[in-house]
């Protein structure tokens, strides 16, 4: 795929994470929102050149999801970073749109022992032990080092007690695992929640942790944006965390900071106000 990159300065002074699907990109691809992707990108691209910025997207999406998506909105910028299926994947962007994996953190997966096979025993144990059973996402498959599974709710007390469980059981077979309620407007089913098993030491925290060392930037010129549950982590281990105003339900009683707009007005609200402090 031939795009273009945001600029590449040799120095870097603050980092902006983004989650992908319902923060930067809209699935509705409206013609309002696609203007206003335009719109964002020429504004980072101008925030990328005036303050010595580098951007990543931090997705449960993987590669050949972002790039069918991108095609679908006509994005024109790729970021200077991704971190795809859930933060268990990390690439570089160069300057000629190239995708290059850094060895640090494949070394961070070898290190955790992921396999699939232990999932498959936790799941075993799960089914046979607590007569819980998760639904394979098949649509995506299971991907490189995540595994995703649905879980579909029968009464909020039952759900509660399976998610302890289910969160005691991952920590016993020494593997992370995400959980959040699906969110609809992202392709998800209703009543269900998301739930995917990764490495230990991956995900998206642990990316901002990663990239802000690589950098060597300061954790007060830190970003991030997102909507969802599975963003929560990651808007907690930036400076600068906001969930936006189309965000749902679930993550905002998780998280204080919220933009007033939504998708790409709410990005540019917030960083419009920030940087200019920053002077």
């Amino acid at each position: 795929m031939n795009k273009k990159t945001y600029p590449h300065g040799k120095e870097t002074h603050a980092l902006i994470f983004f989650d992908f699907d319902e923060t930067y990109f809209p699935h509705a691809c409206t013609v309002e929102q696609l203007s206003m992707l335009q719109q964002l990108e020429r504004y980072l691209h101008d925030v990328c050149s005036q303050y010595h910025v580098k951007i990543g997207w931090v997705t449960g999406s993987s590669i050949a999801h972002i790039e069918s998506k991108m095609k679908k909105a006509n994005l024109t910028y790729l970021p200077h970073f991704i971190s795809s299926n859930l933060g268990t994947e990390l690439y570089m962007v160069d300057e000629e749109g190239n995708k290059n994996s850094l060895p640090e953190w494949q070394a961070k997966i070898d290190a955790s022992g992921f396999s699939k096979e232990t999932v498959q025993s936790l799941l075993h144990q799960l089914r046979t032990d607590y007569e819980v059973v998760l639904t394979p996402q098949t649509q995506f498959g299971q991907q490189g080092y995540k595994m995703n599974y649905y879980y579909y709710t029968k009464s909020e007390q039952n759900t509660h007690s399976v998610l302890k469980v289910i969160r005691k059981l991952a920590d016993e077979y020494a593997v992370e695992v995400n959980i959040n309620r699906c969110n609809p407007k992202a392709g998800d089913p209703e009543n269900a929640y998301d739930v995917d098993f990764i490495p230990k030491g991956t995900g998206k925290a642990a990316t901002v942790h990663f990239m802000k060392a690589y950098y060597d930037v300061a954790h007060h010129r830190t970003f991030a944006f997102g909507d969802s549950g599975n963003d929560i982590d990651m808007l907690k281990a930036v400076e600068h965390g906001y969930l936006l105003f189309n965000a749902t339900d679930e993550a905002k009683g998780l998280h204080d900071q919220h933009a007033s707009s939504a998708y790409g007005e709410g990005i540019m609200e917030v960083c419009q106000q920030v940087f200019t402090s920053m002077k």
